[in-house]
């Protein structure tokens, strides 16, 4: 073969790869410039994000980020870090600006590069698939490292903080112990509850007594040792709930390890209204105690409901993965998919079909919750009180 030949094969060659590589990262991540997803759907105030080398986690993370009104309220009153130098590795300051970017000029997409550098800079590196959860807890964690506003980071960390208090009882000395719980969201090992088909069950089986024997027995102050523990009396249960946040952030753990990672695609069901007055007993809960007269009589009592707002989707299996997210616009009550770069109007329908079945790939990861505000359910308060005092008159 001449030098002639072998120039023809490597040119072959390299097209053949070049194409073939195209055609990988669109089937598994859709990266569509954002000027033309724009102009086929034309969706005001929203904004695609291209995916830069399996960015599609960080990006879906993004998108509900946006649309938590009450994080980018608080993000965006801060004046960020006092020195140059900082910036480049400083993720509140590179969030905050992506995200005013997505929220007035979208035609800037430099914001978005910085960001995911700066994240690679604070070891989310690039070309690495990430899981939704650990991105969106790192994130929120390198605010408080790196916010130079305290006050307003605890206003950040608030904002999300559920509070849970475990009760632990020695069955050999009949001692208690009490273990205070703060996380930035609720996590339920899909395995663990395998008969819990809908995120109701979830909650309901995660405040159930259970006793820990064998290998998980605890250690016992008292008793010197690891002891059979009952995680319940007769009067306290497992976990009782002392604080719910403005935003809920469920985490469906549908990866587990065993040898290798497999993805559960198993069915968790869940719906748009969150009621926990319906969820969970007075003896599984501490919120607003001291007041479980208005608790009983009022069954739509405002800090027990809680509306969907955000759902992250993982389609694809544990080893070839793909991010999406279902989002409602902030001020509106529309449901939008954001798909990477290209943005589509949906239905309560499509957000439904996430539910995750054996037959399929695609199933909800993370659920966002907020907190319905008094004042927009004073009105069915008002008529389920009426209700009861004409019942009450007959």
């Amino acid at each position: 073969m001449n030098v002639l030949t072998y120039y023809y094969l490597f040119s072959f060659l390299r097209l053949f790869f070049k194409i073939g590589s195209n055609m990988l990262g669109r089937c598994f991540s859709r990266s569509y410039s954002f000027q033309d997803s724009m102009s086929s759907t034309r969706l005001p105030g929203l904004m695609g994000l291209l995916n830069y080398r399996l960015s599609c986690c960080v990006n879906s993370v993004l998108q509900s980020f946006f649309a938590t009104e009450e994080f980018t309220e608080k993000l965006d009153r801060w004046n960020g870090p006092s020195t140059a130098a900082e910036e480049k590795c400083n993720t509140p300051l590179q969030l905050q600006r992506v995200l005013r970017v997505m929220q007035k000029d979208r035609s800037q997409t430099q914001a978005h590069t910085d960001f995911l550098y700066c994240l690679h800079l604070n070891h989310i590196r690039f070309c690495v698939q990430h899981d939704a959860d650990e991105v969106f807890l790192l994130i929120l964690n390198l605010i408080q490292q790196q916010m130079s506003d305290t006050n307003l980071a605890q206003e950040i960390r608030d904002l999300y903080k559920t509070e849970v208090r475990q009760h632990l009882k020695c069955l050999s000395c009949n001692s208690m112990h009490d273990v205070p719980n703060k996380s930035y969201f609720v996590s339920f090992p899909l395995p663990v509850y395998e008969n819990c088909q809908t995120v109701e069950n979830c909650f309901q089986f995660f405040f159930r007594p259970q006793k820990l024997t064998d290998r998980n027995k605890c250690y016992c102050n008292y008793c010197g040792e690891k002891t059979t523990t009952e995680q319940a009396s007769s009067s306290s249960l497992v976990f009782k709930l002392i604080s719910l946040p403005k935003v809920l952030v469920i985490h469906l753990k549908r990866f587990q390890c065993s040898g290798s990672t497999q993805k559960l695609n198993c069915k968790v069901s869940f719906r748009e209204i969150l009621d926990f007055q319906k969820i969970l007993h007075e003896d599984q809960h501490e919120l607003n105690k001291g007041n479980y007269s208005v608790l009983l009589t009022c069954a739509c009592f405002p800090q027990y409901m809680y509306e969907l707002f955000a759902v992250i989707v993982h389609s694809g299996t544990a080893v070839f993965g793909h991010y999406t997210a279902y989002i409602k616009s902030p001020g509106e009550q529309t449901w939008y998919h954001a798909d990477d770069s290209f943005i589509s109007t949906a239905s309560w329908a499509d957000v439904q079909s996430t539910y995750g079945s054996s037959s399929g790939s695609k199933s909800a990861y993370m659920l966002l919750y907020r907190k319905i505000e008094e004042e927009t359910s004073m009105s069915s308060q008002s008529t389920h009180g009426s209700e009861l005092m004409e019942t009450e008159s007959k």
